[in-house]
Formats: structure tokens, sequence, C-alpha cells
């Protein structure tokens, strides 16, 4: 088997779906590889405010696509990280902030071309876990197996409320849930690969579930796929 038709498992679904830890614990399991992409593209907002480039300059951003070599590999406590060179970004692009200024790269075509072939670059053998909004409709449309997670609103927002409390970031719950909202709807209704299920997806609910049943669930899919 060649490297480009390596197995894939996409995991879909807007934010505080848990869609990151199961990807991560399913990865781990199998010896396969993590693409978390939400954190390719909070790097890549992170790395173009360091270098000054605004998010409508398209030059500037294509100029600084050919120029990146970003990886993404599995940190020591479980989450994935994005290798910059020999730069290892992790807590500073795990804010809201970074959350929502990768949300507006992400609607710009420029930016999603220049990540489409860093995030396929990503598939090798073993095999690659691929966590994100678009996975399984445009960026690994042939996955052997599709999964979209979703949740209520209410129980999403409480989730990343708590995540960020536990990181001593003070942040009030409705201010998460507006900022979760608006960030929801700028990805359903981008253009270009906005966040929907892909029709072939199975689609979990994960309100009233523990992460260690969604990662059951998920290798179980896996395993008879």
């Amino acid at each position: 088997m060649s490297e480009l038709l390596a197995p894939v498992l996409t995991l879909d679904g807007p934010s505080a779906t848990g869609k990151g830890t199961v990807a991560a614990e399913v990865a781990k399991d199998c010896g396969w590889g993590l693409l978390d992409s939400g954190a390719l593209y909070r790097a890549f907002a992170y790395i173009a405010d360091q270098k000054g480039i605004v998010v409508d300059d398209d030059a500037a951003i294509c100029l600084l696509g050919t120029e990146l070599d970003l990886k993404c590999s599995l940190g020591p406590g479980g989450a994935a990280v994005i290798l910059w060179g020999d730069v290892t970004l992790s807590d500073e692009i795990r804010t809201e902030s970074a959350a929502q200024r990768a949300s507006y790269y992400a609607e710009r075509p420029s930016v999603r071309a220049v990540l489409l072939q860093q995030q396929r670059s990503n598939r090798r053998l073993p095999g690659l876990v691929a966590d994100g909004r678009d996975m399984g409709t445009r960026v690994f449309p042939d996955a052997k197996v599709k999964i979209f997670l979703t949740a209520a609103p209410e129980v999403r927002a409480r989730r990343r409320y708590n995540q960020l409390n536990e990181k001593g970031i003070n942040a009030s719950l409705a201010a998460v849930e507006e900022a979760m909202r608006a960030r929801d709807q700028r990805d359903e209704q981008r253009e270009i690969a906005p966040m929907k299920a892909a029709a072939d997806a199975v689609v979990i609910d994960t309100t009233q579930l523990e992460i260690l049943e969604v990662v059951t669930k998920v290798k179980a899919l896996l395993l008879c796929s």
C-alpha cells in the first residue's frame, strides 16, 4: 500500500464536542498519526500575526505558505502540538483569541489553499486520525471512516468555559457561548469548505457521553470498516 492510500479516520464537528481528545486517544491506541487541523490554522494565524501579515493580504499569505513547513504530532500530555521548524507551538495557540483569529483566516481561500497540502502531507502509513471541520468533506473525501461529533450548544460552552478556568484564563460563560456561536456561524456559512457532516459520515451526539464512551464508539466503527 502506498502512503497515498494510507487509511484515514476523520473526526469533524464544532469545538468542545470532544473531537480533539477523542482523536488523540484513538491515534495513540491505534499507533496512527494525528492531524489537528484547528491547531494548524491557529499556528498559521499566530505566525502571520508575528510577521505582521494582515488577514486580507493574499499575496503575503501565499508567500508565507511557500516558506512554512508545519508538522502536527502528539505532545507529551497527549494533546496535539504544531512543530514550526525547531519551535513547538502549544499553549500560545490554545487560547480563545487564537481560535477566533484562526476562524477569520479560515474564511480566506488563499489560506485554505496554502494549508490544504500541508494537511494532506500528514497522510502516512500506518494511518492518520484527522480532526477538524472539513476533514471528511474536503481534505480527505476518500477517508475510510468519517465521523461528525456534535453536542448541545450550552454543554459545549460549559466544557470550553471549564477548560479555560483550568488554565487560569478568566472568561464569562456568556462570553464563551457567544464566541462559540459566532465562530460556528462563520464556519458553517463560509463559501469554501463550510463545516458540515459528510453525506457518508456517522453522527455522534456527545452531549450525554463521557470521552471514553466516544472513543470506544469510534474505535468500534474503525474496526468494522
